[in-house]
């Protein structure tokens, strides 16, 4: 559903409700989309958050692939005194 911003001054009580049930709703400035209305997501628990944390981590693992060691990948920029070549 699309609506001006002039149009929603009136009506933005139903139109959030709207945005609330799952609705999509934006308002428009001359006739361009200048906003969203979306609704908040409840805040997740912190076991959630442990949860998504530990399986992107899981996921990165599975995907990275061994390779040199970077400890010691920046050598030929400098000399055997430590300075810049």
């Amino acid at each position: 559903m699309k609506v001006s911003v002039a149009e929603a001054e009136g009506q933005l009580a139903d139109l959030v409700r709207r945005a609330e049930t799952g609705d999509e709703v934006i308002l428009t400035r001359q006739g361009r989309a200048a906003v969203r209305l979306v609704p908040v997501r409840a805040p997740q628990s912190v076991e959630e958050r442990e949860r998504i944390i530990m399986a992107v981590r899981e996921a990165g693992r599975a995907k990275a692939i061994p390779g040199p060691s970077a400890a010691r990948s920046q050598d030929f920029l400098y000399d055997d005194e430590g300075l810049p070549r």
